[in-house]
C-alpha cells in the first residue's frame, strides 16, 4: 500500500505546482517582451505567485472532498460519464498542462531529432531489442493468467529471436509466433480487478489507479533493471532513449486528436485497455476507433522484419 502513498503524493504535488508553474511563466514571458517594466513584472510575480499557491490548494481541497471511495472501485471506460470515469478531472487537467509543457519544450523535440538522424531501420531494430527483452515477463503475466500455451509462444519468439539475431530482428514472427505484450495492470484487470479511476500521472501520462500499481509491478521486472545494476548512468540512459523511442512513434498520428486533447487521450487509452483485457479473455469486442493508430505504429515496428 505505500505505493500508493507515494502515487498520490507526486500526485498532489505536482498537480499543486502546475498552476504555480504556468503562472511563473506568463510572468517570466511578459518581462522578457518589456525590457522596461522588468522590475514591475518581477514584483507582480512574487505577489501572483503565493496567490496562485493558496487558490490552487483550496481548488485541490474541494476536489478531493468531492472523490468517494466508490469512484475510486469504478471499472472505467470511455462510455461513462465523466464524473464517473474521471472524477479526479480537474487535477488530472492540471498535470495534463504540466506534461504537455514538458512534452511541448523537451520530448517532442527530442523526438523530432531522434527520427529524423535515426535511420527507420536502426530505430525499429532498437524497438524490437527492446521489445523481445520484455518477453519474458510477457509469459510470466501469461502463466498467471492461466494461458499456458500463449505463454510457451511468447518464451519461443524470446529463444528464436534472441538465438538468431540477439532481438534485433523478429523471424519468430515469420514463423507463426506472434507477438503479445502484457504488463501487470492488465493482468489484474483479466482476473475482475476494477480499474478506478483514470488518472494522469506526472511525466508519465495516462494511467488508472489499477494501472499504476501495475507500473511499479513492471519497473521492477525490467532485465535492464538487472543487467545493469551497476551502471545506473546506463540505465537511465537506456529508459531515456526509449522514452524518446515511444514519443517518436506518434509523431506522424498526433495531429488525428481534434478538439479536446485531453478528453481524446483519456478515452483512447480506456478503450485501448479495456479492448485489451476483453480480447485476453476471448470476448467479443466492440469496433475500435483507435484501430487506424495502432496498425500505424504496428507498420512502422514491422520495417526492419520485411
Amino acid at each position: 500500500m505505500r505505493h500508493f502513498h507515494y502515487i498520490w503524493a507526486s500526485l498532489l504535488t505536482v498537480g499543486f505546482i502546475s498552476p504555480v508553474f504556468a503562472n511563473d511563466s506568463m510572468d517570466r514571458s511578459e518581462a522578457a517582451s518589456a525590457d522596461t517594466v522588468q522590475t514591475s513584472a518581477l514584483e507582480d510575480s512574487s505577489v501572483t505567485a503565493p496567490r496562485a499557491r493558496l487558490e490552487g490548494l483550496k481548488e485541490l481541497k474541494k476536489e478531493l472532498k468531492g472523490v468517494t471511495a466508490k469512484d475510486l472501485k469504478v471499472n472505467a471506460n470511455a462510455t461513462q460519464p465523466e464524473s464517473e470515469k474521471d472524477p479526479l478531472q480537474p487535477l488530472n487537467r492540471q498535470i495534463f498542462a504540466f506534461n504537455d509543457v514538458l512534452d511541448r519544450n523537451i520530448a517532442r523535440p527530442l523526438a523530432v531529432q531522434y527520427k529524423e538522424k535515426l535511420p527507420s531501420d536502426v530505430r525499429g531494430s532498437y524497438r524490437l531489442f527492446r521489445k523481445n527483452l520484455g518477453e519474458p515477463w510477457n509469459a510470466v503475466n501469461q502463466l498467471v493468467q492461466g494461458r499456458p500455451l500463449r505463454a510457451a509462444k511468447s518464451l519461443g519468439r524470446f529463444t528464436v529471436n534472441t538465438i538468431t539475431t540477439l532481438g534485433f530482428a523478429d523471424p519468430a514472427q515469420r514463423m507463426g509466433l506472434s507477438s503479445e505484450e502484457e504488463n501487470f495492470g492488465t493482468t489484474l484487470g483479466y482476473y475482475g480487478v476494477p480499474s478506478g479511476a483514470y488518472v494522469v500521472l506526472p511525466i508519465l501520462g495516462p494511467s488508472t489507479l489499477r494501472d499504476t500499481l501495475g507500473l511499479a509491478v513492471d519497473s521492477q521486472a525490467r532485465p535492464q533493471k538487472y543487467l545493469l545494476d551497476d551502471q545506473d548512468g546506463v540505465y537511465w540512459g537506456e529508459q531515456l532513449l526509449r522514452a524518446v523511442d515511444t514519443r517518436a512513434q506518434i509523431l506522424d498520428i498526433e495531429d488525428v486528436l481534434q478538439g479536446d486533447k485531453y478528453a481524446a487521450i483519456r478515452d483512447i487509452y480506456l478503450q485501448r485497455k479495456n479492448f485489451a483485457i476483453a480480447e485476453k479473455k476471448g470476448l467479443e469486442s466492440e469496433n475500435m476507433f483507435i484501430d487506424d493508430l495502432d496498425n500505424d505504429i504496428s507498420d512502422e515496428e514491422a520495417e526492419p522484419s520485411k
